[in-house]
């Protein structure tokens, strides 16, 4: 599969903005004294490599890491400009916590901080639900893009 790309200036309403904060999930922009607690977090629930990438989000002014809370509880979180610029992720929620619109609500706050700071499009590398973004975001496949540009990428010892 291709990257995609999505339009900024005309972003659909998402009804999971609502339901996720009727349920007392606060998604925010993260701040630096938080840099560690979250860096551990995605390593446990995600990639060493995810949080390479949030930890370069986390370096930048402004913070370019959304995360969904709740109760103290960090639930999820999506970056962009991480990969590259006008990169949208990488994006992940906890596994006990899915199929309640917290995904949905962190991609469309991290895609009116990328509008806010000016992009109009966004690429979203390497997606993985290809079908939500083009039905929800009504994402166009851009040709001749390669996902794969990171397989050569150092990694951990096994």
């Amino acid at each position: 599969m291709s990257d995609l790309l999505v339009r900024l200036y005309d972003l659909p309403e998402f009804p999971a903005e609502a339901k996720v904060k009727a349920a007392g999930t606060v998604v925010r922009r993260a701040i630096s004294p938080e840099r560690y607690f979250i860096l551990d977090w995605m390593r446990q629930h995600f990639h060493e490599v995810w949080a390479g990438e949030a930890a370069l989000a986390l370096s930048q002014l402004p913070i370019t890491l959304w995360i969904a809370v709740r109760d103290g509880k960090l639930l999820g979180f999506a970056c962009h400009d991480t990969s590259a610029k006008g990169f949208f992720g990488p994006t992940g929620v906890d596994e006990k916590e899915r199929g309640q619109g917290i995904g949905e609500a962190l991609l469309i706050a991290t895609l009116k901080g990328m509008r806010e700071a000016g992009y109009a499009y966004a690429v979203i590398g390497d997606p993985g639900p290809v079908e939500f973004y083009r039905k929800q975001l009504d994402a166009l496949e851009i040709p001749k893009s390669n996902p794969g540009i990171y397989a050569g990428m150092l990694r951990k010892p096994k």
